[in-house]
């Protein structure tokens, strides 16, 4: 029995990296036992996805505080003591 990997569509992206990323990919991509490109599209793609959440969220909370949907003086208190109460 095979196992059998069926590539998503994909394209082909042409980009400059200076020499020492350059370097640092190839030493990486050799470290995994993956190719070169194969490494640069899983940190595009994780770059992407952590960036796209914080948009996403700051756009939340700017149409939260566009409501007027605030925390209380009392609730950051709270959140303030929890979290200082953790530290210590």
């Amino acid at each position: 029995m095979y196992n059998v990997y069926i590539m998503p569509e994909s394209s082909v992206l042409t980009l400059r990296l200076d020499a020492k990323l350059k370097n640092q990919l190839d030493r990486l991509s050799k470290s995994m036992n993956r190719s070169r490109s194969f490494v640069a599209a899983q940190a595009i793609q994780e770059f992407v996805s952590v960036n796209e959440w914080q948009i996403n969220e700051i756009k939340k909370g700017l149409a939260e505080a566009d409501a007027g949907d605030f925390a209380t003086e009392e609730q950051v208190q709270q959140v303030m003591k929890k979290w200082t109460r953790r530290a210590r």
